[in-house]
């Protein structure tokens, strides 16, 4: 094993600890600047004419910004997740529990409303891509090219379908970190490559290349997941009973 870096000094959960905060800030940005103080898809014009709403869309910009940290991490926690589990059936069966627990919370703080069929939370998109990932590398051990790549159109295409968080897009990251799983230089490069649309998220590769590869305490694992839910609840709270 090769001796690491002095830098690699974040756990599993630390590396989470970074993509929740981050994921915070996104979300209390939409949640509380967009939807309540914008009201909505940001108004060029009427910024041109309004101190506030330029300033609050300037706030909402920089928060976001931090924001994009956030689903870079997660998808690199899913590979990880695949390559150390021990049971990747229970580890789907977790990832669909908290997509159907956190779709309410979701929908409710970020469309205002307690059903949005047209988005769905990011869970599914991750278990999506763990379903991507699980059958690569079945087809792999297979040495089947053509059925590699029925499975990534067949789980793309499925997150596209499903108007999952990130869509076709998130589930094609995940397998492109899942490729490259062996070459950290590499999976850095081509996954900021394929963020720059995002002009921040590439920066999450800086806290990846922390990681150590230790899982930490296995008694957070469940505050993680249940940190989606909870928080959207709260924040879905606070729109309402802001004034």
């Amino acid at each position: 094993m090769p001796a690491r870096s002095s830098i690699q000094c974040l756990n599993s959960n630390r590396l989470k600890m970074i993509a929740i905060v981050s994921m915070l800030i996104d979300h209390g940005a939409v949640v509380l600047i967009e939807n309540r103080i914008l009201g909505g898809p940001f108004d060029y014009i009427a910024a041109q004419t309004s101190e506030t709403i330029a300033f609050w869309w300037n706030v909402n910009t920089v928060l976001r910004l931090i924001g994009r940290l956030a689903f870079p991490i997660f998808s690199f926690q899913i590979v990880e997740g695949f390559i150390h589990t021990s049971d990747v059936k229970k580890y789907a069966k977790r990832l669909f529990l908290f997509a159907l627990i956190s779709e309410i919370p979701f929908d409710l703080a970020i469309f205002n409303t307690w059903f949005y069929a047209q988005y769905q939370n990011v869970f599914i998109t991750l278990l999506i891509g763990l379903a991507a990932i699980a059958a690569v590398h079945k087809f792999e051990a297979e040495q089947s090219l053509w059925k590699q790549a029925a499975a990534m159109a067949l789980c793309c295409g499925g997150a596209q379908f499903l108007k999952a968080d990130y869509g076709a897009f998130g589930v094609f990251f995940i397998l492109l970190l899942y490729y490259c799983r062996r070459d950290a230089r590499m999976q850095t490069i081509l996954g900021s490559l394929a963020l720059l649309w995002e002009v921040t998220a590439p920066l999450a590769f800086i806290p990846i290349r922390m990681y150590n590869g230790e899982k930490g305490n296995k008694k957070w694992q469940w505050l993680f997941y249940v940190c989606y839910p909870a928080h959207l609840l709260i924040l879905a709270g606070i729109h309402r009973v802001l004034p």
